[in-house]
């Protein structure tokens, strides 16, 4: 396959940053979008110009770091896919690829397609844990009773990577949909209500003061995540942040 490669560069964040075009040929459909850029790359450095620099870690769509935005579309025109398991079979020969980072005002561009995305982080310090003693005071799974519904629902928002994939994708750039993972993984659990008040009143307001955008419910971030994260749990966050305001 031969492309044409239109990728954000960006010396760092004081950059202006700007699109630049990149030929590229040989490339098989069976190459994952991130071998592509290194196949770029080695072409790159082999010239003795600068690579691209592009996050990423595991490349097994499990740890969220190789978030990019291809023509247009969070981790590109695949669905249920992170950018590492998006393969260039979902592109055809000749075609002009558009490579972006993810576009916040909380993540903020490091250097080409890499952004800082601390902002996550923080809201996870805030409150994305429990203060239940499990060391060494293990007990056996059975010995707590739970709801089948309740634990589905809790290990499907668990499997939220954040990646960032729903604030790039949003037109407020928000981050609701990965914030209510959180609180929902825990809320659902026995184990997570002992603080569950501290839990949703604190992640939110950290999550405004990283300056994330509001929820204005289009449904954009739920089709463009790659874990398939839910809006039920931006609506059970909501009630869960209603209750714990009157107590």
């Amino acid at each position: 396959m031969n492309l044409t490669l239109k990728i954000w560069r960006q010396k760092n964040a004081k950059d202006k940053g700007q699109m630049v075009d990149y030929k590229i040929g040989g490339i098989e459909p069976d190459m994952s979008f991130l071998e592509m850029l290194d196949v770029l790359n080695n072409e790159l450095v082999e010239k003795g110009d600068d690579p691209v620099a592009f996050d990423h870690d595991c490349r097994e769509g499990i740890c969220g770091m190789c978030s990019l935005f291809i023509n247009g579309e969070a981790h590109g025109p695949d669905r249920g896919v992170t950018t590492c398991q998006l393969h260039m079979r979902k592109f055809k020969d000749g075609d002009t690829i558009y490579i972006e980072p993810f576009r916040a005002k909380a993540f903020p561009v490091i250097k080409d397609l890499v952004v800082d995305r601390g902002s996550f982080d923080r809201i996870q310090h805030a409150g994305g844990f429990v203060s239940v003693n499990t060391s060494g005071n293990t007990q056996d799974a059975n010995a707590l009773p739970i709801r089948k519904d309740n634990a589905d629902k809790a290990f499907d928002a668990a499997t939220c990577i954040g990646c960032g994939a729903c604030v790039a994708t949003c037109k407020n750039s928000s981050a609701m949909l990965f914030v209510s993972a959180k609180v929902s993984q825990f809320a659902l659990l026995p184990q997570g209500r002992v603080e569950a008040t501290e839990r949703v009143l604190n992640m939110v307001e950290a999550m405004d003061n990283e300056g994330f955008g509001n929820c204005t419910n289009t449904g954009a971030c739920e089709v463009e995540c790659p874990k398939g994260i839910s809006l039920e749990n931006i609506a059970r966050m909501n009630r869960e942040y209603l209750s714990a305001s009157i107590k």
